[in-house]
């Protein structure tokens, strides 16, 4: 049965959508058979896979009002080993929508109980902020991953997601767990970097990723002609990073 992997971070800009693609990229270049879920109403992360986000028929949204099942919305092998569930801007009217509607913070978990087990992994890549479809993301997922950026600010925020993780783990989701935290955007010239992986290494009480994921030119040029890093320009360090990375997830599920 495939295990769910939610990558959280309310701050924008921090790599989620990049890992998102990436990391899923990576466990199928591994042989694993994944699914991700774009749970974020910009949708970068289904035209990250070179899918027209705007031409799709079914997508999460659709999902989340019950209007078609998630075996609709599937777009099976965007690239070879990944299918995908994607979102648009459509999703961003949801919350209201779904006003009243019971258990919808489970909304995402029942449906994906209908395929879970025909994955390796499931990737959910969840919206700059902790709203609804993050909690659904949360109420989903084994654990959350969350990326780092490797700024000044970097632990700004990220007391608040850890609370909101521990809440659903109290009262929605017994079973969550914290997979860990990956630095995102490191640059190794500036001290800056440096100060802001130890800084957080002290203040942390969860597993940190040995896999840094550097600042790459190739790394953000990837999404624009719809390709993850690994099919783009596979010797790049974003895309040897990505994979060491997909091979402590990996490792730490099997450990």
């Amino acid at each position: 049965m495939g295990r769910v992997i939610a990558i959280a971070n309310q701050k924008g800009g921090v790599g989620k959508t990049t890992t998102s693609i990436n990391l899923s990229a990576a466990l199928a270049a591994k042989g694993k058979n994944i699914l991700v879920i774009d749970t974020d109403p910009q949708g970068n992360t289904t035209s990250g896979f070179g899918i027209e986000k705007n031409e799709q028929e079914n997508t999460i949204y659709e999902l989340m009002l019950n209007e078609c099942s998630i075996k609709e919305c599937i777009i099976r092998d965007a690239i070879s080993g990944i299918s995908v569930i994607p979102s648009n801007v459509n999703l961003a009217a949801t919350e209201i929508e779904l006003i009243g509607v019971e258990k919808k913070e489970f909304i995402l978990k029942k449906e994906v109980e209908w395929v879970k087990e025909s994955y390796d992994y499931i990737i959910i890549d969840c919206p700059p902020s902790l709203n609804f479809l993050t909690i659904n993301a949360m109420t989903t997922a084994d654990s959350i991953l969350v990326p780092i950026q490797c700024e000044y600010y970097a632990l700004e925020g990220l007391s608040q997601l850890i609370h909101t993780i521990n809440l659903v783990k109290e009262r929605l989701n017994p079973d969550l767990e914290m997979e860990g935290v990956v630095f995102t955007m490191y640059d190794s010239r500036t001290n800056l970097s440096l100060q802001v992986v130890e800084n957080v290494k002290n203040n942390l009480n969860h597993r940190i990723f040995n896999t840094v994921i550097p600042r790459n030119i190739r790394l953000a040029e990837a999404p624009s002609y719809g390709m993850p890093i690994n099919i783009y320009d596979a010797k790049s360090a974003g895309a040897e990073a990505y994979s060491m990375l997909a091979d402590e997830i990996i490792g730490g599920k099997e450990n």
